[in-house]
């Protein structure tokens, strides 16, 4: 997709509203499990403010748009969870299931909005819009929505499938460390504070386009009909 002010317009509340329920999801499986973390550090809300990370949030989107990615992602700020406080499913099953909800969200609200997209963008639809109220109302008020419904569906696949990588600190890195005999999970710890530095070299030796690219155009393919 074309990435003109129009499409930016909408690609960012596509962006926010992805990355606020993929922390969400972590949240409030969290909280349902028995830590009360998330929702004492006020992180249970759709409010964008206490989300925002303004590198994964603002920066790395913007670098990707200038850079022309052929697809946005970034992330919020991660909702604190403390796995000890888990009176359900314990301490390593509560972190697998915590870990994988967020990335579940995102799949099932991409799945949603494609299906959305796929209605409102039939052939057949459209004609009768164009009979009825005419081209003006496709062009002002249908085609925006498209553009959002794409940006959703593509922002929120991304972010499902960059996440579930199974490199620590991101929630694929979890979910093993989680299912991993103790001992190698604590071999894995130490990963987690050169996650970050791990997954740019890993991009720049070619991840995203060998591994991320195509499942992303596997599942965009299907939900936007193409």
């Amino acid at each position: 997709m074309e990435l003109n002010i129009m499409n930016l317009i909408f690609m960012v509340p596509a962006l926010l509203f992805a990355v606020i329920i993929h922390e969400l999801g972590h949240g409030i499986v969290a909280y349902r499990l028995g830590d009360p973390t998330p929702k004492l550090a006020g992180r249970l809300t759709f409010n964008p403010i206490p989300h925002i990370d303004p590198l994964g949030s603002i920066i790395l989107p913007a670098l990707m748009v200038l850079l022309k990615f052929p697809f946005i992602f970034g992330w919020a700020r991660p909702i604190p969870v403390n796995a000890w406080n888990f009176k359900k499913l314990g301490y390593r099953k509560g972190m697998a299931v915590t870990a994988f909800a967020g990335p579940g969200v995102n799949f099932v609200a991409a799945v949603l909005f494609g299906i959305l997209y796929q209605i409102l963008s039939s052939p057949q639809l459209l004609i009768t819009l164009n009979e009825t109220v005419g081209r003006g109302f496709i062009d002002s008020v249908l085609t925006p929505i498209l553009i959002f419904l794409k940006y959703s569906v593509s922002i929120n696949i991304i972010l499902a499938i960059f996440n579930l990588l199974p490199i620590p600190p991101l929630d694929g890195g979890r979910i093993l460390m989680s299912i991993l005999p103790p001992q190698m999970e604590q071999k894995l710890e130490p990963l987690e504070q050169w996650g970050f530095f791990i997954v740019i070299l890993l991009m720049i030796a070619g991840l995203f386009k060998y591994v991320v690219l195509p499942p992303y155009l596997f599942f965009t393919s299907i939900l936007l009909g193409y």
